[in-house]
């Protein structure tokens, strides 16, 4: 009996040991990014990313929970403007800033997360024209802390937060482009 007990502590402790050396071997930055062509000038569509209230209109991550409470402060909108959100598991807890705007061709959002896992990353929105239309960009960028990387081991967080990414761009065609 004893045997099987320390065979099975050895298959556990190799098991953990691969799972912490793969970590190890994640990039220490994480970067999702995405983008789409919207048929309406970057005039029509900065106005719905630089305004905090606006994003309940597009933001996948408004709908995740309904019960979220979120808080405005700063400006009303574009630099300074900032909104923090307390919610369920699917969206935690945090706080945006603007940082920087340039209308109507860039915004850069000071995102910081606080639940479920601690995280600070950049956000960027950039609107360049294309034909009749815009091109926008949505990225996320940051360090990415041990936890995150261990995380990584098991989900593929490009593949995840890049779908929420897809769906407000989406909906952002969709609200733009009316």
């Amino acid at each position: 009996m004893l045997d099987i007990i320390v065979i099975v502590a050895l298959i556990l402790a190799i098991a953990i040991a691969a799972i912490l050396v793969l970590a190890a071997t994640k990039p220490n930055t994480l970067r999702v990014q995405r983008s789409i062509g919207i048929s309406a000038p970057a005039e029509k569509i900065f106005p719905l990313i630089s305004d905090f209230h606006q994003w309940r209109s597009w933001s996948p991550y408004e709908t995740k929970d309904p019960a979220m409470k979120r808080t405005y402060s700063g400006a009303d909108s574009g630099k300074g403007a900032a909104y923090a959100w307390d919610g369920d598991k699917n969206v935690g807890s945090g706080r945006m800033e603007i940082l920087e705007t340039s209308a109507p061709q860039k915004i850069v959002i000071k995102l910081d997360f606080f639940t479920p896992f601690e995280g600070h990353n950049t956000a960027e929105f950039t609107m360049l024209p294309q034909g009749d239309g815009t091109h926008v960009t949505w990225v996320m960028y940051g360090p990415a802390n041990f936890m995150s990387r261990l995380i990584q081991v098991f989900m593929n967080l490009d593949n995840m937060i890049g779908k929420d990414f897809e769906a407000g761009l989406a909906n952002l065609k969709k609200l733009t482009e009316k």
